[in-house]
């Protein structure tokens, strides 16, 4: 199965200058947990997630609104292409601990972003595995979910 059958299309995406705060808000209306960040041409140059604003909020102590996306971005971005192979993409998810992957045309162009979420549904589609690499899914979500080097900053 190719990427561009299960990303979303399209998603909602944020400029480095966006504000925590409106970054948020996307999240908020598209119910979802990050966001690509796009340069003026709409490259990838980043995601911002939940996490990272609520962090944000924690260690900087100011108004969401005052902090910029390019504050808080990660800039290790890990992609694909729509025509990759869905396997080959989770392979990547579990090797880097990520959850999503944007996924990229050939010029680096932001065309869609796929998620655990987009694979776990295919894999519960009319409530059965649906396809052969189901089992995968859960060492996927393993391998993410694994401790990384800490993080936090020092007091």
């Amino acid at each position: 199965m190719r990427v561009d059958e299960l990303m979303t299309p399209k998603p909602a995406t944020c400029s480095r200058e966006t504000s925590c705060a409106e970054a948020a808000r996307i999240m908020w209306d598209c119910e979802c947990g990050s966001v690509p960040v796009v340069d003026d041409a709409g490259r990838a140059v980043g995601i911002v997630t939940d996490r990272d604003i609520c962090m944000a909020a924690l260690f900087q102590g100011a108004p969401l609104s005052l902090i910029s996306i390019a504050e808080v971005m990660s800039g290790n971005l890990y992609t694909c292409l729509p025509e990759h192979d869905v396997r080959d993409a989770e392979r990547l998810m579990q090797q880097r601990q990520v959850r999503r992957l944007p996924v990229i045309n050939d010029t680096g162009l932001l065309v869609g972003i796929l998620s655990l979420s987009d694979m776990a549904q295919d894999v519960g589609r009319d409530g059965k595995v649906s396809r052969p690499e189901g089992a995968e899914l859960l060492t996927t979500i393993a391998a993410i979910s694994e401790p990384r080097e800490n993080h936090w900053p020092s007091s």
